[in-house]
């Protein structure tokens, strides 16, 4: 798992890429990213793709300044949090943590 920033000079925002190795994917087809940044709705989600060596990566845009809570959701059942995360928060609705990015 990997989260690799690239601010923008020319507008407050961050490139943010998301990576998950094909080991953490194991045999899910569909990993979405959902989060703040699209309020949680799977039908915006960012979809993964899957790259050449089988891990699954996705970019998108942020306004710096922030912090942005995130998860995977593995085949529309699963949840993951991002073992490269900034922090975690609880999720106030189960005992879970949600991955930060902080930007």
């Amino acid at each position: 798992m990997a989260i690799a920033k690239q601010a923008l000079k020319s507008k407050p925002v961050c490139k943010v890429t998301f990576a998950l190795s094909a080991d953490v994917v194991g045999d899910a087809k569909d990993i979405a990213l959902l989060g703040e940044f699209n309020e949680w709705s799977a039908e915006t989600a960012t979809k993964l793709k899957k790259q050449k060596d089988g891990s699954y990566k996705a970019t998108v845009e942020l306004e710096t300044g922030k912090e942005y809570a995130f998860r995977y959701l593995f085949n529309g059942t699963t949840w993951v949090n991002d073992e490269a995360a900034d922090k975690y928060v609880p999720n106030g609705i189960s005992y879970e943590e949600n991955s930060v990015v902080v930007l």
